[in-house]
């Protein structure tokens, strides 16, 4: 299966260079979608089993566990090239993102249950189904998913401008090329 640097560079001029220059947004979507699939697994099999009556507990453990494997993807691969922090002081920053937008997601499932008893009358599994999926993946995800990206740039992976030997590569002086590779995160 082709990497996601091999697509853009098969991508038409005018294309590939706004994928370039958006790929951290690209590889973010991608990581995130992954860690949604893992949660929607999670989530669903704690909410229809173990945790049938506390849909919002469900959701905060499968959003731990979706943040711990997210900090990974993001860390080795979406924001591999920004940085300059000790890791500690980064996973500390992203965990701390993180956990707020654990609570941005599971903030609409909260409201819905405790505020307007959306579960009250209910009976019907596909209806509570639907209802949790629209309020934890699409509302809860949405809203989280952009407070974190913004987070995340701004303060656990913070830019970094240098190229070339100051970023670690042996090239001391890489062409426009070069640097749009190291951006897409080859070595």
């Amino acid at each position: 299966m082709p990497s996601i640097d091999n697509v853009i560079h098969r991508l038409p001029g005018p294309v590939r260079e706004l994928a370039i220059r958006h790929s951290e947004l690209i590889k973010f979507a991608i990581v995130g979608g992954t860690t949604m699939i893992f949660d929607l697994a999670i989530f669903y099999s704690l909410s229809l089993t173990v945790l049938e009556e506390k849909p919002t507990i469900a959701k905060v453990i499968s959003g731990v566990l979706a943040m711990i494997l997210s900090y990974v993807l993001n860390r080795e691969w979406a924001f591999k090239n920004r940085g300059g922090r000790e890791r500690h002081h980064e996973a500390l920053l992203f965990f701390t993102i993180s956990g707020i937008g654990v609570i941005i997601s599971a903030a609409p499932i909260w409201i819905a249950n405790n505020f307007f008893d959306v579960r009250e009358g209910h009976t019907s599994l596909t209806m509570l189904l639907i209802l949790d999926f629209v309020l934890n993946y699409i509302i809860g995800n949405l809203l989280q998913m952009a407070f974190r990206f913004w987070a995340l740039r701004k303060f656990a992976f913070p830019e970094q401008n240098v190229h070339g030997a100051s970023a670690g590569s042996t090239d001391f002086d890489p062409t426009e090329e070069e640097a749009a590779e190291e951006q897409l995160g080859h070595s």
